[in-house]
């Protein structure tokens, strides 16, 4: 496997980036998840968008262009010989001191990966999602903001370790307000009648790339598509509930708390979407070769 770093490829032996990294000391950087359909790298112009508006957030410079980025993202794809696959594309400080100033970072280091991903198994987009409401309240915007994919996901993995503790693989998060916020990993959806809701981002959701190709592609299914705060009294009397995200795609639920949801079972406007979105998806991209 050949990695990206700082302009160069190296074998995965030898990727190698100082223990005086921010991005490791502090968790401070910012990152994308990308597919890789059919030869195609999806969305990739949206996702680096989003990477740099994350950077910006945080007040981190990256030192390569947006056109760049993306060169370099299809290169280390093309060296890795991926057609269906998943890219991890990394910004971190740099690296600095052992104290916290960002400043004393004199470069960012780019890095990006490309390989498979598997996050939940294939069994489960048949059979759906069991799911729990976890006791690890999402970020709140004025600490995190949610629209930065910074490299510390460690609200995220405390509410995951609940979820799997709990014999589930995912888990809802809340907000302090009690809305729900988003899984800890995915968007979240549900599905009343032909109208899909999730959560708007000031309740701690991420406005996340494949939320919004499922909003964008849901009216021309003559379903409506809609943003507005949410609880677990709307999931659990849902017909439908999903989840959405760059490694889960579309996935149903079937549970939440030992609450059915719908039928018990994936339901007509999650497989219909799926459908949707997995044909979208084959078709849209920046060609790899």
């Amino acid at each position: 496997m050949k990695i990206y770093i700082n302009g160069r490829f190296v074998d995965q032996r030898a990727a190698r980036i100082s223990v005086f990294d921010h991005g490791l000391l502090y968790g401070d950087g910012v990152f994308e998840g990308i597919r890789a359909y059919g030869g195609r790298v999806f969305m990739l112009e949206e996702h680096v968008e989003r990477l740099y508006h994350s950077a910006r957030a945080i007040a981190l410079k990256i030192p390569i262009s947006r056109r760049r980025m993306c060169e370099a993202v299809v290169e280390t794809c093309r060296r890795n010989r991926i057609r269906n696959g998943y890219v991890r594309l990394v910004v971190t400080r740099g690296e600095g001191t052992l104290g916290l100033n960002p400043f004393l970072c004199k470069r960012a280091q780019v890095v990006i990966i490309a390989a498979g991903i598997r996050l939940y198994p294939e069994e489960l987009y048949e059979k759906g999602l069991k799911l729990i409401t976890v006791g690890t309240l999402r970020n709140v915007p004025e600490a995190i903001n949610p629209k930065i994919k910074s490299l510390n996901y460690l609200n995220n993995i405390l509410a995951k370790i609940e979820a799997l503790n709990a014999g589930v693989m995912e888990g809802i998060m809340l907000n302090v307000q009690g809305y729900v916020a988003e899984a800890t990993g995915d968007n979240v959806f549900v599905v009343k009648g032909r109208r899909i809701i999730t959560p708007p981002a000031w309740c701690g959701a991420l406005e996340g790339i494949t939320r919004g190709v499922v909003m964008q592609l849901a009216p021309q299914m003559g379903i409506e598509a809609a943003e507005d705060v949410l609880t677990r009294y709307d999931l659990y009397n849902a017909d439908e509930v999903f989840l959405t995200g760059t490694a889960a795609e579309i996935i149903g639920v079937v549970e939440i708390d030992d609450r059915r949801i719908g039928t018990g079972k994936p339901g007509t406007v999650t497989r219909r979407l799926a459908a949707a979105f997995r044909e979208y998806a084959r078709t849209q991209g920046t060609p790899i070769e």
